[in-house]
């Protein structure tokens, strides 16, 4: 990295703590002067290039965010070489048992003989949740894989705070569930939304065009109460990432674009001043299992 470089890094870095580190962590906005927390969660890191320079892009901001990496796909060596050079970035495994895209799908870390059970004819993951049940999953299979996964994330050399699951799957049913939390807590994991994050709903499946407008309609309506969560599914649009098609029927059309779209809005200077003038900060997940321990965590159904 040459001078220049490394100068304008340590400048966004400044920026960002100047903008964003609070004092202490605040659970937000009941009493008057206290700050609302916000935590950004970006998801899918590792899944191919285009997502992996869209979240290097976000990363390029200063913005503190947590970034899930899926170590079971084909491209997460590069997010680990991004991740390394920022050490200050919250670090999850986002644990997968599904392949959704249309000719771009991948296995288990496990391999296939270990797990016959999760796969196809094919050694690949199955593309929906339906799928994935209808060959009813051995649960020390799913247990086997999910630990696969965790223990590649070790071995990346990357610093792990927390776990969350693609597409749901991995919790979707009690067992599956109890499995995630035992190994959450056998490595020291946080659980992401165990930490009573409230999820802001209602701007993924908005259109491209009104991502931004949505994104900052919801942030700003977003004051007192818990930590307030937005998961982000970032990419570039390029050829790689049109030609992938979801083969879940509820994913969005024109994903290549939505996720373009999440980009431009999370990285676009509207939010970043919405962020300081509505006295928002962002908090991590590196943030909450160090302010709040591992011992409080909940399941959102136990709430």
């Amino acid at each position: 990295m040459d001078l220049q470089r490394c100068r304008l890094l340590v400048c966004a870095l400044l920026l960002s703590h100047a903008l964003f580190a609070p004092a202490a962590l605040s659970r937000g906005g009941d009493r008057p002067g206290e700050r609302t927390a916000m935590l950004i969660r970006c998801d899918d890191a590792g899944m191919c290039h285009a997502v992996n320079m869209a979240i290097r892009e976000v990363l390029g901001t200063g913005l503190p965010v947590s970034v899930s990496v899926m170590f079971a796909c084909p491209w997460y060596q590069e997010a680990v070489e991004i991740l390394k050079a920022r050490p200050d970035v919250s670090v999850g495994v986002h644990l997968t048992l599904n392949a959704e895209w249309k000719a771009y799908r991948w296995g288990p870390v496990a391999g296939r003989g270990a797990v016959p059970s999760l796969v196809d004819s094919e050694g690949l993951f199955f593309p929906s949740r339906a799928e994935f049940f209808a060959h009813r999953p051995d649960t020390a299979e799913v247990e086997r894989e999910l630990r696969a996964q965790i223990e590649r994330a070790r071995r990346s050399g990357l610093r792990i705070d927390y776990v969350d699951y693609h597409m749901g799957t991995a919790v979707s049913t009690p067992e599956l569930r109890t499995i995630v939390e035992r190994l959450a807590h056998e490595y020291g994991f946080g659980i992401s939304r165990y930490f009573r994050e409230e999820e802001l709903q209602g701007w993924y499946g908005a259109a491209p065009e009104a991502k931004k407008d949505s994104l900052l309609h919801l942030a700003a309506a977003a004051s007192g109460g818990p930590v307030r969560l937005l998961v982000f599914h970032t990419g570039l649009q390029s050829p790689e990432m049109d030609a992938l098609i979801d083969l879940n029927p509820f994913g969005p059309k024109e994903m290549s674009r939505h996720r373009q779209a999440e980009l431009r809005a999370l990285t676009s200077a509207e939010f970043r001043t919405l962020l300081r003038d509505h006295d928002v900060h962002l908090v991590t997940y590196r943030d909450l299992v160090r302010e709040e321990g591992l011992g409080g965590m909940k399941a959102p159904l136990e709430r």
